[in-house]
């Protein structure tokens, strides 16, 4: 299992990437200050840094900068608030992999670690994902149900391939929200359970258990 440190003294943005990555099988740990973040990075147990800019004790050109000074090579994806073009080039050229502006949807954030945690060459990107008779083709966004094939929503795609990475685990309508809608979604609307729909009249609407008080289950 990759492990991932997150590096963001916004407590909101911290538990909303942490979860979705969890939700994702990676195994993450969060800190809240430079100074940990380039502790902790320096100690090689982490495959990968997501690292917010405007943290205290240490900014997070700082860390970089020192991480790749001392020869790091671990991958970095660097989040923002700031969008000026300057910055970018700052932190790219300081030796980040990838840069990311706030706020962002969190898919565009996994597709983006998966791409950086592969970089290397060390191991093969998935490309499918199946259980019993589903398939889900990473690439194409197309599901195959026995023999019948279906297109798929941005939304759905996203939905669906976090309950085959948890096959018959429970997921709750915030695991799905932190997976696949941005950081300002109102958890109380009911488009989970609208989406939710959507992919039971695609897929079969018994593959998709509602746990009642609980959230949904992939069978």
């Amino acid at each position: 299992m990759k492990r991932i440190l997150i590096a963001e003294d916004d407590s909101r943005i911290a538990a909303f990437v942490e979860k979705g990555l969890r939700a994702a099988g990676y195994s993450c740990l969060t800190v809240d200050d430079g100074a940990s973040a380039l502790l902790l990075a320096r100690s090689g147990e982490f495959d990968m840094l997501i690292l917010d800019i405007g943290l205290p004790t240490l900014s997070g050109f700082e860390v970089l900068e020192r991480l790749r000074g001392e020869g790091s090579k671990t991958a970095v994806i660097v989040l923002t608030a700031s969008d000026s073009v300057a910055d970018t080039v700052y932190g790219l050229e300081s030796g980040a992999n990838d840069y990311m502006t706030k706020p962002f949807q969190f898919a565009e954030l996994l597709a983006r670690v998966r791409l950086r945690l592969t970089d290397d060459g060390d191991s093969t990107p998935v490309m499918k994902l199946s259980h019993e008779d589903m398939e889900l083709d990473l690439r194409s966004r197309r599901v195959r149900c026995g023999e019948q094939d279906a297109d798929l929503t941005s939304r759905e795609f996203s939905l669906l391939e976090v309950f085959l990475r948890h096959p018959r685990q429970v997921l709750t309508r915030e695991q799905l929200i932190s997976h696949a809608w941005d950081m300002d979604f109102d958890p109380a609307s009911n488009v989970v359970d609208v989406y939710v729909r959507a992919l039971r009249a695609k897929i079969g609407a018994a593959r998709l258990e509602t746990v009642r008080g609980a959230g949904y289950r992939l069978r």
